[in-house]
Parts: structure tokens; sequence; C-alpha cells
């Protein structure tokens, strides 16, 4: 009997031990990566993509996967070309479409100079020399079309021009289509080279015609962003469209063509749209919007006229992320879905009954085997009597009646939303499991709470953003199981920046600082970024412009390190040596800022990474200097 009531007690130990792990960042790099490819041809299955990472071989490997679209196990597959139906073959059936890098302009010495064949240099006359983590080599990606199934090059249809199509540094296949019948293609294109395609935005669709070879611009007269062209089954054109030259993070609108009308359907609607899909019948249109910190679906019915204005209703709520829609079958969406403690699987969703079905459950058993983090909201008056949204995670099996270390995280940007994101380098999961409160505040600038909150923070980076940031952690600072005297603050990019700049401003309300690819020089940044439509928006012009008081301000006031001198605490700062969004003089600026003025810190240099981190051993590299940073000053 005593060994029966032994046993009994060791396997309850040991169950209540098994159910007190936690995610740690080892585990987080063992998750697999759902990525959606299609919905079959019969409508019966979904196929998806799982990649998984090997630290040890510092790759990724993947496998493909079907799974039926009422539920049940995934079986998986090694083709499935044909399960589905291919976008880029023509309506007709005779040609398909493909897009690949071709040489247009010289930018190698050596190809300027046959003579000196080993010379290294790279000579450029303008700027757009360089664009996110890769140098211009002049080549130029291009869209092609040939005979379906055949052995020939294709037709170039942008015929040696220098632009891209799809676009740099992230378009994809989304950036062209086939118009109805195969008569036509429809592709995206910023056709300016140089400097003037570092200073703009303005992208327009344009039309190939096959027969007569001719191209015509669609949107000529928008000056902004026009991208993700897509056709319904009638025939209207969708597009979307930001309106302003130069302002990356404008309200982006759904337009749609319909014969010789346009109509922009979310003109009034208060909000910017993700991406979207047409309805079967070509009469909706659904999106995926930032919502109240989270990302759902919407639905917007084209109206017959342009004067009926078109109704935008919202489909799905709830503390999620819908990250991607992959198909829809009637009131059946199947989609990707994500919260602060799950990776990316795929769902499907019944938007009359309001009914979830998880289709893959690639991760649930090593999420099944620890004990998650507790996600909740927050709602904290700013400064200037706004009602904000903060997200705080808390970490597993927490305990009010004690103090925890706690974490302000600043999100980059400066204009994305803080959602029930899960990343595999901020992830609030981990961080909170391993003993930290992560205050997360959707201050300033982010979608998802009005047009206006969102543009607030162009040309104020310093400003309001800042008020709400401090807002955020002196309210949750009020709480008895926060530890006022163990805070610190986080971020990357705009985060990053932030970082930099509360440093100089905290009044030691912080303990430590963590700032990953911050900008901490706003004259230095504006002299080395690619991307140069950006600082002239959000710093309202060149450092040069005196009589510019707007630039003046953000140059002056707006600098962190105009504030350097005030620095007092410890900060790890970290820095890839390929991103030349923020480049490395500005991580190396404020590391050498803060060693000369003896200050305890720290420089994580990631030489192959851009400006985010992609393989596996730098990532945990990344995670444990974090952690061994936060356990060391926090």
């Amino acid at each position: 009997m005593k060994k029966v009531v032994y046993t009994l007690v060791l396997l309850l130990t040991t169950l209540q031990l098994s159910g007190q792990q936690v995610m740690t960042p080892e585990l987080l790099w063992q998750l697999g990566r759902v990525s959606p490819v299609g919905l079959t041809t019969d409508k019966k299955n979904i196929v998806y993509r799982v990649s998984v990472p090997s630290v040890e071989q510092n790759s990724f490997s993947g496998s493909y996967h079907i799974v039926p679209v009422t539920g049940g196990k995934a079986t998986e597959i090694k083709d499935y070309s044909e399960l589905l139906d291919d976008p880029f073959v023509s309506p007709d059936g005779k040609f398909e479409l493909y897009h690949k890098a071709v040489p247009v302009q010289k930018t190698k010495a050596s190809e300027v100079y046959p003579d000196l064949p080993k010379s290294s240099a790279l000579i450029y006359d303008a700027l757009d020399y360089r664009h996110w983590d890769t140098w211009n080599d002049g080549t130029y990606n291009h869209v092609f079309y040939k005979k379906r199934n055949s052995d020939e090059i294709g037709m170039d249809i942008m015929k040696g021009e220098p632009f891209h199509s799809p676009q740099q540094p992230f378009g994809g296949s989304e950036d062209y289509c086939w118009a109805p019948g195969g008569s036509a293609i429809v592709y995206v294109a910023k056709k300016s080279s140089g400097t003037a395609y570092a200073t703009s935005t303005n992208t327009d669709l344009f039309m190939y015609h096959l027969e007569s070879g001719k191209t015509e611009n669609l949107t000529e007269n928008n000056t902004g962003y026009d991208t993700h062209p897509a056709f319904a089954t009638n025939g209207a054109l969708a597009w979307l469209q930001m309106q302003r030259d130069g302002y990356e993070a404008d309200k982006n609108d759904i337009i749609v063509k319909r014969g010789k009308l346009i109509m922009n359907v979310t003109a009034f609607w208060d909000g910017t749209v993700d991406t979207f899909t047409w309805s079967e019948d070509g009469n909706t249109i659904y999106f995926i919007a930032a919502v109240n910190g989270t990302r759902q679906l919407f639905e917007v019915t084209i109206p017959y006229n342009s004067n009926r204005a078109a109704e935008v209703k919202q489909l799905s709520d709830g503390d999620f992320d819908v990250t991607s829609i992959i198909a829809i079958d009637g009131d059946q969406f199947y989609v990707t879905r994500t919260d602060m403690n799950h990776a990316s699987e795929i769902f499907s969703f019944n938007s009359k009954k309001n009914k979830w079905l998880q289709l893959t459950t690639v991760n649930d058993k090593k999420y099944n085997e620890i004990t998650l983090s507790t996600v909740k909201r927050e709602y904290f008056t700013t400064t200037d009597g706004q009602k904000m949204l903060t997200w705080v995670i808390y970490p597993p099996n927490f305990d009010p009646s004690k103090k925890y270390p706690t974490l302000l995280y600043c999100q980059g940007g400066p204009q994305s939303a803080l959602s029930q994101f899960y990343s595999f380098r901020w992830n609030f999961q981990v961080m909170a499991a391993q003993g930290y409160i992560i205050v997360a505040p959707n201050r300033r600038g982010m979608p998802g709470h009005g047009v206006k909150w969102n543009e607030q923070i162009s040309q104020d980076w310093g400003g309001q953003v800042m008020d709400d940031y401090l807002t955020a952690i002196d309210e949750m600072s009020k709480k008895s199981f926060v530890d006022k005297d163990r805070l610190g603050a986080i971020g990357a990019s705009y985060g990053g920046y932030s970082v930099f700049y509360l440093a100089g401003i905290h009044e030691n309300r912080f303990k430590t600082f963590i700032s990953h690819c911050g900008v901490f020089n706003l004259e230095s940044m504006y002299g080395t970024t690619e991307e140069v439509f950006f600082t002239n928006w959000d710093m309202g012009g060149a450092y040069w412009e005196k009589d510019n008081p707007i630039a003046q301000k953000t140059y002056q006031k707006f600098n962190p390190k105009n504030l350097v001198g005030k620095w007092n605490t410890p900060i790890l700062i970290i820095q890839g040596g390929k991103d030349y969004r923020v480049p490395i003089g500005q991580g190396q600026e404020a590391f050498q800022a803060a060693q000369l003025q003896g200050i305890k810190s720290k420089f994580l240099y990631l030489p192959d990474e851009n400006h985010w981190v992609l393989q596996p051993q730098n990532a945990l590299i990344w995670q444990r200097e974090f952690f061994n940073w936060l356990k060391e000053t926090l």
C-alpha cells in the first residue's frame, strides 16, 4: 500500500512539475512555422508548408501538407501542383506569368573597365545605390510571360527598363496578374530611378497588352502607392492605394474600377487596409485591418455607382490577429490566425455562425507542455486626455502578492500596429516566461484607433508619443505587483529610437535599456538611410533646411544624440551589419557615446543580419544576450 501511495505522489509531482514548464528561447526556435499555399480545386483541403529551424545546421527545412477544411488529420505530401489552380496561367490556358532579375545597368567597375577584371569597385551617379540589405548590382526584377510548359525564355514586358516589378525589397507575385481573358497583364512598378526613386512612393499599376505590345498607366492621377492589383470574376479591378507621395504609412484604401467608374470603397471608413480578396461573385471585398490592438476580418459591399456609400462591416472579433486570408467559400473563411501565446496556425471561420475551427495543430503538443502567459487589456488616460489601450503580458503562474521586474516595450514602425502578433524575436511569451511583466502601449502612431491617432506621430517623434510611453509605465507602476525599482525599456527600429530618447528624459524611472537597430542621430540617419522619402516625411525635411521650422524642431528637439549628456543608465545596443534602413553608424554612435561617458554598455553586432535577425544561431545569441543583460542590470 505504501508503495502505491508513493507511486501516486511521485506521479502527481511529476505531472505538476511538467505543467510548470514555460517557453524558452530554445523552445521558441523549435516551433514549426506555418505558411498557407491555398485551397485545393475541389475545395476539400488546405495545402500548407511547415518550415522548421535547425539551430545546429543554422538553416530551415520545410515540408508540404494538406488538411481537410472540415478538420481532421493532416497528411504530408510531396507535390501539390495538381491540387491547386495556378493563378499565373492565363485564363485561356496558353501562357504563364513569372518574374526574374535581368541585367539593365552597369554598376561594377570591372564592367565599365574590362581591362581591370579583378576590381571590386562599384560606381553610382545617383541614390538607390542600395536598398534594405542589398547593393544595387544593375539588375532589376521584370515580369515575363511565355507559352505554358515551354522552355523558352519568354517575353520581358518591361523591355529593359531600369525599374522593378515586383517591387524591392518585399514585393512578390502579388505585384502582377492576368486581366480577364488573358489579353493583358497588370503589374506594379515605380517608374522612377536613382535619386527620384529614393525620394518617392509613387508606384503605379501598368497594363501591358499582349497583342499590341503597348503599356498604359492605369493610376497616372495618383501620386502615392498603388499596389496589389486583383480582378474579380465579373471583370472589376481592385487595388490598394495611398494618396500622398512620400508618405509610406498613409491611409491605405481599396479602389475599385468597374468599367470607366472608379470608386474608393473605404474612403469614409476610419481605418487602413492591410490586404484584401474578392468574393466569388465580385460584389464584395473582404479585407484585414488593424482595430483596437488586433487584426480582424472586414467586408465591404461594392456599390453600383459612386453616389452610393460603400458599407464596411467587421466580421470577426477577439484577442487574436487574423494574419492572412487563404480562401473563401461562401460564408466559410480559411485564414491564418495568431496571438501572443501562439504562433500562426490555419483556421476556418464561419462568418454567419461566428464559429472558429482550428485546422492545423503544428505546435499544439509543445504549447500543451508549458504554462502560458496571461494577456490582459489595460486602458490609461494620456496627458492629452485620450484613452489608450495597453497590452499587459504577465508571467506564467503570476502571483499578485509578489513584485515583478517590468519592461516597457516600444513598438517600431513607427506606424505599425501593436496587435496580437507572435514574433520569433520580440516574443512577449518568452519574455514573460523569464519572470518579467511586459507593458506594451498602443501609443500614438499605431493603426487600429482611427486615422488621426495613426498620423499623429509623423514629425512628432519625441512629442506626445513619449508622454504616452511614460503614462503607460507610470500607471502600471502604481500596481502593487510591479517593482518600481526594476523597470526597463526595450525596442527596435523606431522602438530603438524611443529607447535612446527615453534614456535622456526618463528621470531615473528605468534601470536598464535595450535598443536594437534604433535611430540615434537623426542627421546622420538622413544622410545614410536608403528610403529618403521616409525621413523627408517623418522628419519634416532635411536637416540643412534652416528656414524649415518643422525640420529644425525635429533635428534639434527630437534628436536622441542631443540628449546623450543626460544618459546615466546601462544600455545594450544591438545592430545588424546589413541594415541599410537604419545603418550601422546609428548603433556605433550610441555605443561610443555611452562608453566615452563611462556608462555600462554592451554592443552586439550581427554582421550578416539586416534590420531583422533571421538566422537560427544568431537569433538564439540575440535571445541569450537579451536575457543575460536583463539579469545583470535588472
